[in-house]
């Protein structure tokens, strides 16, 4: 791991050394404003670059997310060396005409990366809330289904089937004003787990009719939102 941190090191560093190297050596220290601000905008394009990898959003999409944002900084970063590469060479003695072009392509990169940032993290939270819909509903009978695995008297293990069944078939889509019914259901699964565990058969019975009626609310009402 450490070798490899080093070399991706050594990696981002040739440019800007390369290029320090080849601009000094061939026109010395003293340079126009035009060229000062080219060279500026060319370590700052080439900096974003580097910095990219920390502005991506993780989540199940990140590799898309990353094409996405390396794609805007990558073709600003070329554009503006370019750009930046031809006021070097011309050296303008006016640098309105350097800081005007570079300052309009930062600020379209910057609109553009912004924007991809912001679809990124509504893409990635829409991602988790549909990771924690699937949960609500998968867990819970899963929980449900390994306290069935448990109980081994026939009513009770009816009471306990119906519930597991209405629970297990439920849709995971969910919604925020489900919130107080799904908190309600894993308390019922809580009590539920303690009346099996107790070897409570009337309590089993009632703790799964109250979990089956839970689950029948938060389904009804569920179809009252979509």
């Amino acid at each position: 791991m450490q070798k490899t941190n080093t070399l991706w090191l050594i990696l981002k560093w040739i440019f800007p050394v390369l290029f320090n190297i080849l601009f000094f050596a061939s026109g010395g220290t003293e340079h126009k404003a035009s060229v000062w601000i080219s060279y500026a905008f060319i370590h700052f394009a080439y900096v974003m670059l580097v910095f990219t990898p920390h502005l991506i959003r993780d989540g199940k999409s990140w590799e898309v997310f990353a094409y996405s944002i390396y794609a805007i900084s990558a073709v600003y970063f070329l554009v503006e060396f370019f750009t930046g590469l031809t006021f070097i060479l011309t050296a303008p003695e006016s640098y309105t005409a350097a800081l005007s072009v570079q300052l309009g392509l930062a600020a379209v990169y910057g609109v553009m990366l912004v924007s991809y940032m912001l679809a990124n993290e509504k893409t990635a939270q829409a991602e988790e809330e549909r990771s924690y819909e699937i949960a609500c509903i998968k867990n819970t009978s899963a929980q449900v289904k390994g306290l069935l695995e448990q109980v081994q008297d026939k009513e009770a293990r009816r009471a306990v089937e119906r519930a597991y069944d209405t629970l297990y078939t439920s849709p995971v889509k969910s919604h925020p004003d489900l919130a107080h019914l799904e908190e309600r259901i894993m308390q019922c699964v809580n009590a539920l787990e303690g009346v099996v565990s107790a070897g409570d058969r009337q309590g089993i019975v009632e703790s799964a009719n109250f979990l089956l009626s839970a689950v029948n609310e938060r389904n009804r009402k569920l179809k009252t939102l979509f």
